[in-house]
């Protein structure tokens, strides 16, 4: 199958109208590039959840909406019909500068967007013990008596390639005893805790604050074999929800945050509450710049520092309530 790649070059406040008139054409589904100057202004307003981004790469110099239209003879009526509706577009005062309005229409060949970066996931062993298994894939037979992990991430984050996620799933493979309860916070794709539960870990309880790691969460536990017995996964904001943090209450043998660096500062004073003397508090996702702040916050809320690993200017921390 081909497409009709459309693209019509605007303003951030064009991007709109622009929908607006191709949906009037019969289009449906738009891809919106927004500017620098709009993509920053998120990032900045969401400053909270991260800690770096390339500047230089995100947003487009021109803002433009795109839609996609399939090749065939009974789609050239629409085709001509999103021409007109943006030529009628351009004849109309909004009261804000709407950009060029200029179109343009290439013919691209079909990808499997959804699927293509599978190409690029593949095993991973992990540690001495753990082999992170994509779904679509089968255990190769280097992998020995290696214990399987396996996994589809699908939107939510983590599939164990990344520095963050391995160097949690090697400390927790050190320190994961039989019988203990493990709390995961920030868990996207459940990797650490369902690896935890494999590990020998009885009882572990996930938290992410998005939705759709739920759903993959759960997924991803059952496709290990682990049901709701002893995975249990809650979903909303353990920095501010008083119903979450009432959920989730309970002392934990083994804790974990692979999240970025300011949740991590403001997690460390109600995880120290949620750990046994002792308890391990595994924390990741931290860069260079940011390691000294998180070892002080840390410290503050009464963890004691043990170990600090590091690889390719990210850093994963061990420390001890």
């Amino acid at each position: 199958m081909k497409w009709y790649e459309i693209t019509v070059f605007t303003t951030d406040a064009g991007a709109e109208p622009v929908c607006g008139a191709l949906t009037s054409a019969g289009l449906s589904g738009f891809s919106i590039e927004e500017s620098r100057e709009q993509a920053a202004a998120f990032l900045n307003d969401s400053a909270l959840y991260w800690d770096f981004a390339d500047m230089d790469k995100i947003g487009t110099d021109t803002p433009c909406v795109k839609s996609y239209l399939a090749v065939v003879p009974e789609n050239k009526p629409v085709l001509d019909a999103a021409e007109e509706a943006i030529r009628r577009l351009k004849g109309l005062d909004l009261g804000f500068d709407l950009g060029s309005l200029e179109m343009s229409v290439c013919i691209r060949d079909e990808e499997d967007w959804a699927n293509n970066w599978k190409k690029y996931y593949k095993p991973l062993e992990i540690g001495s013990r753990l082999l992170v298994l994509p779904s679509w894939e089968e255990k190769p037979e280097s992998a020995g008596d290696r214990t399987v992990l396996k996994l589809d991430p699908g939107m939510a984050f983590g599939t164990g390639a990344h520095h963050t996620t391995r160097m949690c799933l090697e400390f927790l493979e050190q320190l994961v005893a039989p019988g203990q309860d493990v709390l995961d916070l920030g868990c996207g794709s459940g990797i650490l805790s369902i690896a935890s539960l494999l590990l020998g870990a009885k009882d572990a309880v996930a938290v992410d604050i998005d939705p759709i790691a739920d759903r993959i969460a759960r997924e991803n536990a059952a496709m290990n074999g682990l049901g709701t017995e002893h995975y249990r996964i809650e979903i909303g904001d353990v920095l501010s929800d008083e119903r979450l943090k009432t959920a989730i209450a309970g002392k934990y043998d083994v804790i974990v945050a692979n999240i970025v660096a300011d949740v991590i500062i403001r997690l460390a004073p109600i995880a120290i509450g949620y750990a046994k003397k002792g308890t391990p508090f595994i924390v990741s996702g931290i860069i260079d710049e940011r390691l000294d702040e998180v070892l002080a916050a840390l410290k503050a809320a009464g963890f004691t520092v043990e170990e600090t690993h590091s690889a390719e200017g990210w850093n994963a921390i061990l420390s001890r309530a």
